[in-house]
């Protein structure tokens, strides 16, 4: 991607399996600022824990998604400090930049909160990330943000995975490519049928969610008086969304403002 801060200028953004010399150089060598997760290695946590407590006092005003728990945040703080990745190699090898750092609570220790056994301090779990991104383009916040975006398309990619790629792949590459083109119509026609039923829930559903709720439909066709009449269920919890989406896919057009 581009970052908006830097116009021109592409960022690499990948996951710690990505965090290795030949990949940081190469992005560096070809002008692209790099944005990739670490692992909590001896270094990494040197670091963290040089990092001052006055430090973590950014918090975000909105709760966020941790992967790790399947759940929703609301008391995440980052912080960032400098760093230098690839020390242990040669010194020609050495990248200095920023560690990004997202701290959350520790799920375990709120668990033990609500059963009434307090803590002595807080415990956190530690997220963070290597850039090369300058503090004065992309500010702390900023960066953890525009980092967190990448998982977005893992989203997407799982979603694909448990539907129509799980039949990939085949021993042909033509046939490949067609079954890709064909999975991301039908993901999209998906994506856009959870919209119009109007409902947040099944606009950001997965396509299984959608499939289950509003395609494989326990409905009955009759015919009478060459008229088809299609029968769904009753009291069907999906009736208003599936009926927001049939209204809106064979709705008359809207009337255009002269």
């Amino acid at each position: 991607m581009r970052s908006s801060a830097a116009v021109g200028k592409v960022l690499l953004r990948a996951d710690s399996a990505f965090m290795g010399h030949p990949t940081i150089a190469a992005a560096l060598t070809a002008g692209a600022d790099v944005s990739v997760a670490v692992r909590l290695t001896a270094n990494v946590k040197r670091a963290i824990a040089a990092i001052s407590e006055d430090a973590w006092t950014i918090k975000y005003p909105q709760a966020i998604w941790d992967d790790d728990t399947s759940r929703w945040i609301s008391r995440a703080q980052v912080a960032e400090v400098d760093f230098t990745a690839f020390t242990a190699q040669a010194k020609d090898h050495h990248v200095p930049g920023r560690l990004v750092v997202r701290r959350i609570p520790d799920v375990n220790a709120d668990k033990k909160q609500a059963a009434g056994q307090g803590t002595l301090f807080d415990m956190w779990r530690f997220h963070g990330f290597f850039t090369t991104v300058p503090q004065d383009e992309l500010d702390t916040v900023a960066m953890d943000k525009l980092h967190r975006q990448h998982a977005v398309i893992e989203n997407v990619h799982a979603d694909l995975k448990n539907s129509a790629l799980a039949h990939l792949p085949s021993g042909r590459f033509a046939a490949n490519a067609a079954w890709l083109v064909l999975a991301v119509v039908a993901f999209n026609l998906t994506r856009a049928a959870g919209t119009l039923t109007g409902r947040p829930s099944l606009a950001k559903a997965t396509t299984g969610t959608l499939r289950r709720k509003l395609i494989n439909v326990p409905a009955r066709v009759a015919s009478s008086a060459r008229k088809l009449t299609l029968h769904l269920p009753e009291y069907w919890p999906w009736q208003h969304a599936w009926e927001a989406l049939f209204a809106a896919a064979f709705g008359p057009p809207a009337a255009i403002p002269t």
